[in-house]
């Protein structure tokens, strides 16, 4: 087995349960805005990608004004965030110390914006075991492209065969596979198990990562 020094981790649906926010936050929006409607299956399967790439796709026969869509899915985020909080996912906290204790780095790689997803970093007790949180923000290119694994790597200077991509959606394990990098699918998220079909791994249970690396 190659040895781990990096993981590199999805966010929504892998650390945390962000799925029922994440929908009511998105029909909230299109209700207000007066878009057409979309189901909760609709919504669930954009996540993974940037918002900037999601209303294209989701609303193809639309001409949306980004701005106006972005301040209004924030201030409905705001509030549907506030009334329902986030949990990390069954032994996720527990899984993470035990990977820091063994020396590897723990780096997240997220299409959530930011400041959401260091509000959710530090709030979920998060800040002392991940070393890098690379948002939406951060990168020109959104998943699948590597460009977010690549900073990763440059930036503590490890080799792709050293790192591991863990997420639950088809957009993380093929940014890993296109990064050259062994990928983990876990399946409690918001992806099907056949969406994670190309990954090194899949597991069930977060804990399971423990035995792979």
């Amino acid at each position: 087995m190659l040895h781990t020094k990096l993981c590199i981790f999805d966010f929504d649906g892998t650390l945390a349960d962000t799925t029922s926010v994440i929908i009511k936050t998105m029909q909230a929006t299109i209700k207000e805005l007066d878009l057409p409607a979309r189901t909760d299956e609709q919504c669930a399967s954009m996540i993974g990608l940037r918002m900037v790439e999601i209303l294209p796709v989701l609303f193809p026969e639309c001409d949306i004004d980004f701005d106006l869509y972005a301040q209004t899915h924030k201030r409905c985020f705001d509030i549907i965030n506030a009334a329902e909080p986030v949990q990390l996912y069954p032994n996720v906290l527990e899984t993470l110390r035990e990977l820091k204790n063994r020396g590897i780095v723990l780096t997240v790689a997220s299409s959530r914006s930011n400041p959401s997803l260091n509000d959710y970093i530090r709030n979920l007790n998060l800040t002392d075991l991940i070393s890098l949180v690379l948002s939406a923000n951060d990168v020109n290119e959104g998943k699948p492209n590597p460009e977010a694994i690549y900073r990763t790597l440059s930036e503590f200077g490890f080799n792709c065969e050293e790192a591991i991509m863990v997420g639950d959606t088809m957009f993380d394990i093929r940014m890993g596979i296109n990064a050259g990098c062994r990928t983990c699918g876990v399946t409690y998220g918001t992806g099907s198990p056949e969406s994670l079909s190309e990954a090194t791994w899949v597991i069930d249970d977060f804990k399971q990562l423990l035995t792979l690396v």
